[in-house]
């Protein structure tokens, strides 16, 4: 571990926080390769202000807390902007000739040395929250790009071709890479640029929910979507017909994929860059959410040598996560697994990945049959869409393979009808069909704010309390919102799962082509949680808010 973070550890003892959990900390970072910061952030070892006020004790200088400060812009400009997004450093004010600079890690002596040989300046160093850095780097960013003056270039030239300003214009590019990176960084998971009648709209979706960081002047609309355009390889000249397309960036030294979709609007294209980064993703299935009782059924099902295992839920529900989740737990050198998926989201290795490609004719219908034949053991279908996928599947899974997929079913249930109204025989269903996951994502509440409470018998009567054997809630948690989860009350996700074996019993009830809500009545009564007893459950347990559960959970 590097011994420049010594102080700051001792400091964070002498500050009150557990000196056993710093210690652990600094074990996990030495033994993991991460930095001492991120270990401390990430685990919720300390929050973001007290590791400020550590950081400041530790080297005897002082803090700032740039929340409602706004920085001299004389002492921003003073500081070149790619030693700022070097460094993370920011020129806050000139007093008397000393340049004061905002840093979030004063031991990094290297970047004061390329302030003061950048500015010429004396450098006078105070520390700040590195995520209000983030939010004042990110408008300079987006400030930086001139979109403004841009829009009226493109008014007084405006026969100049959409693919010419997008490839060569400077601003453009650097405001796309910019929106990327923002992206990535503040763990959007979609990236929606929305054309509206007198600008463009753009929000990320972080945690599940959209929250709107910018307004692009209608004049560079068109620059911007033939700039994303090119970027996913797609026809920039089609603009009466959806598009599909895929972007690889470069984000930070680690590589991100983006699946970009375009859709014509009355206003204009809109398009959606779907983030697909897997270095933030832990494809450790004990640690996906699962409680135990549910981790031990689902995990009876993929330990079979054959049968289906369907994970249903809507998009953007975690499926894709859950299934190569379960390929680590199944996969081993002496097992062939190979999935046909559109697109391939994240790329394991030991595993026989097959891409879709339509335009080429190998669609899972296409391709189904010739896996087959290539001796697998396991066998993963990116999604169930239609009849003739549904029958290879069926069949794969009364054939000695094990077969993982996704279908959009409400709940787990309603799998099976799905697949009979798809056109298999019900008594296929029934002997082919294994187990099925439902899901939902509920946004996980902010450990740092989060505020117990007693709730009132109204609240709890109407997120239909009691259930099952869950006993009536004492106290819950309800969000508060601080600097940590961005006022929101809410950082990261959590799964909400409904697992349902299929039973001799749920087998008849297939064969006779029972209703949903009977394969309903039969699976609780044999020991299914559903989605909402499985969410009030985490709520009870602090992990989420009983009005996120109300949100995702029927």
């Amino acid at each position: 571990m590097d011994q420049t973070f010594r102080p700051l550890l001792d400091a964070l003892k002498q500050i009150g926080v557990d000196p056993e959990a710093v210690d652990r900390a600094a074990n996990e970072a030495q033994r993991s390769g991460r930095s001492v910061r991120a270990v401390l952030i990430n685990d919720q070892v300390v929050t973001e202000e007290q590791l400020t006020k550590a950081a400041a004790a530790a080297f005897g200088i002082n803090t700032l807390d740039l929340v409602g400060f706004t920085p001299d812009p004389a002492a921003l400009k003073r500081i070149p902007l790619p030693v700022v997004l070097r460094h993370r450093v920011l020129g806050l004010a000139i007093n008397d000739g000393e340049l004061v600079v905002g840093v979030t890690d004063p031991a990094d002596v290297v970047a004061l040395d390329d302030v003061r040989a950048a500015t010429g300046m004396t450098v006078r160093p105070v520390v700040v929250a590195r995520s209000e850095v983030r939010r004042i780097i990110e408008k300079l960013q987006r400030e930086g790009t001139d979109l403004g003056e841009m829009a009226e270039e493109q008014a007084d030239q405006s026969g100049m071709s959409a693919q010419t300003t997008s490839t060569e214009d400077a601003p453009i590019v650097r405001y796309v890479n910019s929106l990327i990176e923002q992206a990535v960084m503040n763990r959007a998971s979609d990236l929606h640029l929305e054309p509206t009648e007198d600008d463009m709209r753009v929000r990320y979706r972080i945690d599940g929910v959209l929250h709107e960081v910018d307004l692009v002047p209608r004049g560079v609309m068109a620059a911007l979507i033939s700039r994303i355009k090119i970027m996913s390889g797609v026809d920039i000249t089609e603009k009466r017909v959806p598009q599909n397309g895929r972007i690889t960036a470069l984000i930070r030294d680690r590589t991100v994929d983006l699946r970009t979709a375009t859709l014509p609007t009355v206003w204009g294209e809109k398009i959606v860059l779907r983030v697909l980064d897997t270095g933030g993703i832990d494809l450790d299935l004990s640690k996906l959410g699962f409680t135990q009782h549910n981790l031990d059924r689902f995990s009876a099902s993929f330990s079979k040598p054959h049968g289906m295992v369907l994970v249903t839920g809507p998009t953007g529900s975690g499926k894709s996560t859950t299934l190569y989740a379960t390929l680590g737990k199944i996969s081993r050198p002496e097992v062939n697994v190979i999935t046909v998926e559109d697109p391939v989201e994240y790329r394991l290795r030991g595993i026989n990945q097959v891409q879709v490609n339509v335009k080429a004719g190998l669609t899972f219908a296409a391709v189904l049959p010739a896996i087959l034949r290539t001796d697998p053991d396991v066998v993963l279908i990116g999604e169930i869409r239609d009849g003739a996928t549904a029958n290879i599947a069926v069949e794969a899974a009364l054939t000695g393979h094990l077969l993982l997929s996704t279908l959009h079913t409400n709940d787990a249930p309603g799998a099976v009808t799905r697949l009979t109204e798809m056109g298999i025989e019900p008594f296929l269903v029934g002997s082919s069909l294994d187990c099925v996951l439902a899901q939902r994502l509920a946004r996980r509440i902010c450990d740092w704010c989060k505020e117990q409470y007693t709730p009132t018998e109204e609240e709890v009567m109407a997120a239909n309390w009691p259930v099952q054997d869950l006993a009536y809630p004492e106290s819950l948690f309800r969000p508060v919102g601080c600097r940590n989860c961005a006022n929101t009350g809410y950082k990261g996700r959590i799964a909400i799962h409904e697992v349902m074996p299929v039973s001799p019993e749920i087998e008849s009830l297939t064969i006779r082509r029972a209703s949903a809500g009977e394969i309903r009545d039969v699976a609780v009564a044999q020991g299914m949680y559903d989605l909402r007893a499985d969410g009030l459950a985490k709520a009870a347990g602090g992990l989420t808010s009983i009005r996120e559960v109300s949100r995702v959970a029927v």
